[in-house]
């Protein structure tokens, strides 16, 4: 058995003093004093921040078929370095994409050997795979991802309302989520511009495309009683209709990234390229009440959508915006970058475990085992160290590709240690055991 003793751990109704116990991988008990009796080895943290792990369901490894881009053994790696014990992979950038349950099992086998964190799957839904969607279900897939508008990759094509009323009501049979990239793009809508500055292509893709979209799937949401999941949420316009979606009692959640509450467009030079994402990151006037809905609850959480590339297809050298791969590279700096942004807004690490691991685990369909400190959870841990900063360099990233919007921040929240199923796995820069990730299935 071991013991974990912090002065500060992170429970979801406070930060206290106490004692974790664990022992078989388990959290067995929450205690005042040792006890007395037993073999138990105890982890003295002194005053560091002992906290759930990291659970981040939006990320892009895009293994088989693109690992070039990144892959599990990359992505795996920098997720516990940056304290992300769980994470669930997108079906779309691998090839094959996940629509079919044969590509699920070809997903499942490449990660053999590579999977150094928890690791879970969302199928994909495209035009004519509405066949497939009860099979992967069954296969262990923990809910859906659809496009309203070009994905990035021809092998995953948006669905139409056509597509999402003839699969909603499978999904809502088994109470999973459907998570969607809300975005309805107006063909006839043209803005011109110089292809090296972010502000042409922010407005290249306007906030109404994101309004109309999130209407469109409230409207749905209530029509098939089908949960849905609205991702990386950028237009703040879009958190009234939100809010009365609430009141209504639909069974809808939304998330928003880190790169929307720490970066404002305003601060985004022409040519760079490792900001581009869609949505796009929008002016900070905006970007502020994205927060003020984080902080009110009508935003449940905060996701990485961690989507890297190489720097060919990023355009680094041309700064070109519109012909750049949309993604932003991030799995590593989930904690530390919300940590700092959310530090200067009064927030508490309380918010901080609500953001990026309660909340994200019941999304997943494992409240009940992950995503607090409490008995019979999985001890998936990680100690930080709050008040200690670093700057974001290419010496200490693991993802494949070294490029990314943090390159040179300065970070607040140091992670020290991370620890699966009570086992240590990362500590101060070293990897302590590899390969003890898990795939987790409904």
């Amino acid at each position: 058995m071991r013991a974990f003793h912090s002065k500060r751990v992170v429970f979801p109704d406070g930060i206290k003093d106490a004692i974790v116990l664990v022992d078989n991988g388990v959290i067995t008990g929450i205690v005042t004093a040792l006890p007395s009796t037993g073999n138990i080895e105890l982890i003295e943290l002194g005053d560091k921040i002992l906290m759930p792990g990291v659970i981040d369901p939006h990320v892009h490894i895009n293994e088989p078929g693109r690992a070039e881009w990144e892959g599990f053994d990359t992505a795996t790696k920098a997720a516990i370095a940056g304290g992300v014990t769980t994470l669930v992979d997108m079906p779309l950038n691998a090839f094959p994409v996940t629509t079919t349950v044969a590509a699920l099992e070809e997903k499942k086998m490449v990660t053999k050997g590579k999977l150094h964190t928890n690791v879970g799957f969302w199928g994909g839904l495209v035009p004519g795979n509405h066949n497939e969607v009860e099979w992967l279900i069954k296969n262990g897939v923990l809910g859906f991802k659809a496009f309203l508008t070009h994905s990035g990759i021809d092998e995953f094509p948006n669905v139409t309302e056509h597509d999402l009323r003839l699969t909603m009501p499978i999904i809502a049979k088994y109470n999973l989520p459907l998570l969607v990239h809300c975005e309805l793009s107006d063909k006839n809508y043209k803005h011109a511009g110089d292809v090296r500055s972010y502000m042409h292509y922010m407005k290249t893709r306007p906030e109404k495309w994101e309004d109309d979209a999130v209407a469109m799937m409230i409207r749905l949401c209530g029509q098939l009683h089908c949960r849905v999941h609205i991702v990386h949420l950028s237009s703040a316009h879009s958190l009234g209709q939100i809010r009365r979606a609430r009141q209504q009692g639909l069974p809808l959640t939304v998330e928003t990234s880190q790169h929307y509450l720490y970066f404002n467009a305003e601060d985004i030079r022409d040519g760079q390229t490792q900001f581009k994402c869609a949505p796009p990151i929008r002016e900070k006037k905006n970007n502020d009440k994205l927060w003020q809905g984080l902080k009110e609850g009508l935003i449940d959480f905060v996701a990485t959508d961690h989507s890297p590339a190489t720097p060919s297809l990023k355009e680094i050298k041309s700064g070109n915006f519109m012909k750049a791969w949309g993604g932003i590279a991030s799995i590593q700096y989930a904690l530390p970058v919300l940590w700092t942004a959310a530090k200067e807004r009064d927030c508490t690490f309380n918010d901080i475990a609500k953001w990026l691991c309660e909340n994200p685990a019941r999304l997943i369909g494992k409240e009940n085992s992950k995503g607090k400190i409490a008995k019979g959870f999985d001890a998936d841990l990680v100690v930080v160290d709050d008040e200690k900063s670093f700057v974001v360099e290419e010496s200490g990233c693991y993802h494949k590709h070294k490029i990314s919007p943090y390159m040179g921040e300065t970070l607040y929240a140091v992670v020290e240690q991370t620890y699966l199923g009570g086992e240590k796995v990362y500590e101060d820069g070293q990897f302590i055991q590899l390969n003890k990730g898990k795939i987790i299935l409904r």
